[in-house]
């Protein structure tokens, strides 16, 4: 199943169309949030530290929705730190969304995405969050095929020409080193 993730045509094209989708799925969340006085407005914070104080609530009882653990998390650093994490989520959507519709770094978006999806997992909404990181999952682990047909063909080659990424077949080594020098 891996392997036809990462190299078969046919799982390119429905891996493009996955990537699409989960793309508009970030963009329509964020302009709901960029949009609103109360994520990245004149009151930026406020939306979020509702959402969190609520959160934070559902982390006591027999059977806590939200782990203690996560809950401290959230109130040592994300709810005094609201008006910084609404514009960090409303931007870091958009971005998410227009790197994964462009298929530019899309295994990077990918893999933000799914930590978004399960901050708000964590956080003790479910909505379409596992729905999302299903397909996210896919697109992480078809890697390159998943943005083939987008910006991925010409930025994951120079980044490997960049970082003198190759793999020698003869010394089966890693990294920029030659079959002489290694």
């Amino acid at each position: 199943m891996v392997a036809w993730l990462r190299n078969n045509v046919v799982a390119r094209w429905i891996l493009t169309v996955v990537r699409i989708w989960i793309g508009y799925q970030w963009i329509s969340g964020s302009l709901d949030k960029l949009g609103s006085p109360v994520w990245t407005g004149s009151k930026a914070g406020v939306a979020i530290t509702g959402f969190l104080t609520h959160a934070v609530s559902l982390a006591h009882g027999p059977h806590a929705a939200v782990q203690g653990w996560y809950a401290s998390i959230l109130t040592g650093f994300a709810i005094p730190s609201a008006g910084f994490m609404s514009y960090l989520i409303s931007f870091g959507e958009l971005l998410i969304g227009i790197a994964l519709i462009v298929g530019g770094l899309t295994t990077f978006a990918a893999m933000m995405g799914m930590i978004l999806n399960f901050s708000y997992l964590l956080a003790g909404t479910v909505s379409t969050n596992p729905n999302m990181i299903i397909f996210e999952i896919f697109l992480v682990v078809a890697g390159f095929n998943a943005g083939f047909y987008g910006l991925d063909y010409w930025i994951i080659p120079w980044f490997r020409k960049a970082l003198h990424y190759e793999f020698h077949i003869s010394s089966g080594i890693k990294g920029g080193g030659t079959k002489a020098n290694n």
